[in-house]
C-alpha cells in the first residue's frame, strides 16, 4: 500500500493524500510537480527512475489507512 508521504522531498512544499500534484517513483519518492517539470525533468533524483502521478486513495479507505506523516526532505544543491 502506498505511504501518501506529506512533502516534495526536493523543496518541502505540502502533499495532502488529495492532491493531484503529488508524483512518485516505484520506490514511493514523492516530489511535486513543478519540481518534477522545472528541475527533476521527470526522473527521480534518487533512484533516475520515472516519476509519475500519484493516485488518490478515496476518503473512506483514508480513514483505515491513513496517509503518512513521516516528511523525507533532500534538498538539491
Amino acid at each position: 500500500m502506498l505511504e501518501l508521504r506529506p512533502n516534495c522531498e526536493c523543496c518541502n512544499g505540502e502533499l495532502p493524500p488529495q492532491s493531484r500534484e503529488a508524483m512518485i517513483c516505484s520506490f514511493e519518492c514523492t516530489f511535486c510537480a513543478a519540481c518534477v517539470e522545472r528541475r527533476l525533468l521527470g526522473r527521480c533524483p534518487n533512484c533516475g527512475g520515472e516519476l509519475v502521478r500519484r493516485p488518490i486513495r478515496p476518503a473512506d479507505q483514508l480513514l483505515r489507512h491513513p496517509a503518512s506523516t513521516q516528511r523525507v526532505f533532500k534538498p538539491l544543491a
